[in-house]
């Protein structure tokens, strides 16, 4: 039996509404708790943050792993309360906090390094920013997604119609949408932050996206040319058929890396590799699912259109 991708499609867009309300519920709940629909990273809000690691080639440093509670102790008695702590498969420390100076992170350094055992110096990171440069970046990374959005609907109304162009632009916003809310939720869930990466791998996704639903798009226009005497749903169809291998074996090969990268490739990585995989997944799908029937479900309303007009002529 021939797979239809019109037949289904209300499913297709059930399921993307379904995850994209989710997402925004979520980014409805981060900004009540931290004034973004996204829970910021140091690159945004400024702030210092210090990352630790158990040295474990001391005797008995590692016998137990690193105790939140205790370095929330620690933290309040220096008047950081406030600060943000993860810790980092059992012996790793992140803590995000306001801007220190140079005493001020000796001295907490100190503290817990005696209350936790001694850390290694080869893997402690200290990075601040400052507020002015964090909405420099978000800024600029606003601007950069926008600009790459007209850059796009330009592009493809030139190369095809603007109907066109309108829906693979919807497309690539349900895939920043998603990715940006299942994000949301990982911020309230587990604390996950967004830093300068995350806009990086929201450029990513968009040009990916952009160019699976080119292909399926092209495969649309040939068709319409070729097979003149089909109807608009079954061209879209044939357009998803020819390219589906092309396009699952495109995301599959790409997701490979991806995933090796975010199991083995450091926690500077790890949230860069998450918001592709997501991304890449979710523009697969409106490549497939999305950007394709919707262009069909408005063909065949512009036909039923034209049909009702020329009767009341």
């Amino acid at each position: 039996m021939k797979f239809s991708v019109i037949k289904q499609q209300r499913i297709w867009w059930t399921v993307s509404l379904l995850i994209t309300l989710a997402g925004f519920a979520a980014m409805i709940v981060s900004y009540t708790q931290f004034q973004a629909p996204l829970r910021p990273g140091l690159d945004f809000i400024g702030g210092t943050r210090l990352q630790l690691e158990l040295d474990c080639s001391v005797p008995q440093n590692c016998d137990r792993p690193i105790d939140s509670a205790k370095v929330r102790e620690i933290l309040a008695q220096q008047d950081l309360g406030d600060s943000s702590i993860q810790v980092i498969e059992n012996y790793g420390l992140s803590i995000r906090s306001k801007t220190l100076d140079v005493n001020q992170r000796t001295q907490l350094e100190n503290s817990l390094s005696e209350s936790l055992g001694k850390f290694n110096p080869q893997k402690t990171q200290i990075d601040t920013v400052g507020p002015t440069i964090g909405r420099e970046l978000f800024v600029a990374g606003m601007l950069a997604l926008l600009l790459s959005f007209f850059g796009i609907i330009v592009y493809l109304s030139f190369r095809f119609q603007f109907d066109y162009a309108f829906f693979a632009i919807v497309a690539l916003l349900h895939d920043v949408l998603i990715t940006s809310g299942i994000f949301s939720i990982l911020g309230i869930a587990a604390g996950i932050e967004i830093d300068s990466l995350f806009l990086v791998s929201l450029l990513t996704i968009i040009g990916f996206s952009v160019n699976d639903t080119v292909v399926i798009y092209d495969r649309i226009r040939e068709n319409l040319v070729k097979m003149p005497d089909l109807s608009i749903n079954e061209i879209v169809d044939n357009a998803v058929m020819q390219t589906l291998g092309r396009s699952i074996n495109t995301t599959l090969t790409t997701l490979l890396p991806l995933v090796a990268i975010f199991f083995v490739g450091g926690e500077t990585l790890k949230y860069f590799a998450l918001a592709l995989i997501i991304g890449f997944v979710a523009g697969a799908y409106s490549s497939i699912f999305i950007a394709s029937t919707l262009l069909a479900w408005w063909r065949n309303r512009q036909l039923k259109s034209a049909i009702v007009a020329k009767s009341e002529v």
